[in-house]
């Protein structure tokens, strides 16, 4: 099918207006955590109203979320995931997070912590709402864009997609991992140790999960530490301040040559963390090379012996979701998307917050403003009504 085809027919009926039935804004903004309130922050900061109360509006937005509530993937967190171990939430802006204890789950916190910002903000919010696809309307390239969504579908004069990973789990694949008889979850799936009390445990993944969960599992259960590369520990502590704008420019660096980015160790290394000394102290930092093959059974070790286990923790990590961006063809020949900031590079009708250098949540409130001061600049430079 054309892109032309999927145009609305010139003089035929709009999409029905408001929640449930689609209808027009200048700006989407899809999904809901701290990139996607951010964005509607400073959307709403620089003038836009409420696509949901003011559709008529010359400079209006609406926010897609696709989490029935406040929280974005926070709201999905194992249990035992508490303040204390996280890696620190920066603030919404202009909103200031309260005391909070740190024994507290992160999977309460954050989300509580979201709902009041959004509370406080106002922002026209819908959800639960999926976002399956973003098309053009037609051949131009300043054309409104369809956002085909489970609320129906939205045209746009542009897109701020922050619907950063976590539906979208790295699963890999071994011979003979579908007829492994034990317990396989993911990262995603992941509640609590308590489900792997007594267990022969395989936990694969080298990254800040992976490790977490690895020392917690530690505790009840015999664990085996599988990853693909030898994990790199830092000698010394992480100083954001330092470290962490190096972090970013390497980010940054590979979105702007149009390379995939790697994981969030492949940039930063590993940290002798509380949790990292406790499972070092228990003998569960002992790495195995990756298994070559799954039986049913157990696993085939790299140097061919077989290793009995119940169960199989792949910890392995997400890549962004943007599936639905898929029909804009934003992906190069190397499969990643070249950026300059937030914009995709050659799409002004695009930005990504929440991806590559802005995935920590202090790059999402900055990235949510600069996706803003960036579509504001380029429709003042081509004269376009924003």
């Amino acid at each position: 099918m054309s892109a032309e085809t999927l145009a609305p027919p010139r003089g035929g009926a709009e999409p029905e207006r408001g929640a449930g039935g689609g209808g027009h804004a200048t700006v989407v903004v899809i999904g809901g955590g701290q990139s996607g309130l951010s964005a509607g922050h400073h959307l709403k900061r620089r003038g836009f109203t409420s696509a949901l109360t003011d559709p008529d509006g010359d400079r209006t937005f609406v926010v897609l979320d696709a989490e029935p509530a406040a929280g974005g993937a926070w709201r999905h967190r194992w249990e035992s995931l508490r303040m204390s171990t996280v890696n620190g939430i920066f603030d919404l802006p202009d909103f200031p997070q309260p005391p909070v204890d740190p024994d507290e789950p992160s999977r309460t916190a954050v989300p509580r912590y979201f709902a009041a910002f959004e509370e406080a903000s106002d922002l026209p919010i819908l959800r639960p709402v999926t976002v399956s696809a973003v098309r053009p309307v037609d051949a131009r390239p300043d054309g409104d864009l369809l956002v085909e969504s489970s609320a129906g579908t939205w045209t746009a004069r542009a897109v701020i997609n922050a619907t950063g990973t976590w539906t979208n789990p790295v699963r890999p694949h071994y011979p003979g991992q579908e007829t492994f008889t034990g317990i396989q979850l993911h990262t995603r799936d992941y509640v609590s140790a308590d489900r792997f009390a007594g267990l022969r445990v395989a936990v694969v993944g080298g990254g800040i999960s992976a490790l977490q969960q690895l020392e917690e599992i530690s505790r009840v259960a015999t664990t085996f530490w599988y990853t693909r590369r030898q994990p790199v520990f830092r000698a010394g502590g992480f100083a954001p301040e330092v470290e962490g704008r190096e972090v970013v420019a390497k980010v940054a660096a590979d979105v702007e040559a149009g390379r995939p980015t790697g994981s969030v160790v492949s940039y930063t290394e590993l940290a002798w963390t509380p949790y990292a000394l406790a499972a070092k102290e228990r003998g569960a930092l002992e790495r195995r090379p990756m298994f070559t093959a799954v039986e049913p059974g157990g696993v085939r070790e790299a140097d061919g012996s077989f290793t009995p286990v119940d169960a199989i923790l792949w910890a392995t990590g997400f890549k962004a979701a943007l599936a639905h961006l898929d029909p804009l063809r934003l992906r190069n020949e190397l499969g990643g998307i070249t950026m300059r900031g937030t914009q995709v590079a050659g799409e002004p009708r695009v930005h990504l917050v929440g991806f590559g250098p802005s995935q920590s949540t202090v790059g999402a409130n900055r990235a949510g403003r600069q996706a803003v001061t960036g579509l504001l600049r380029h429709w003042k430079a081509t004269a376009a009504p924003a």
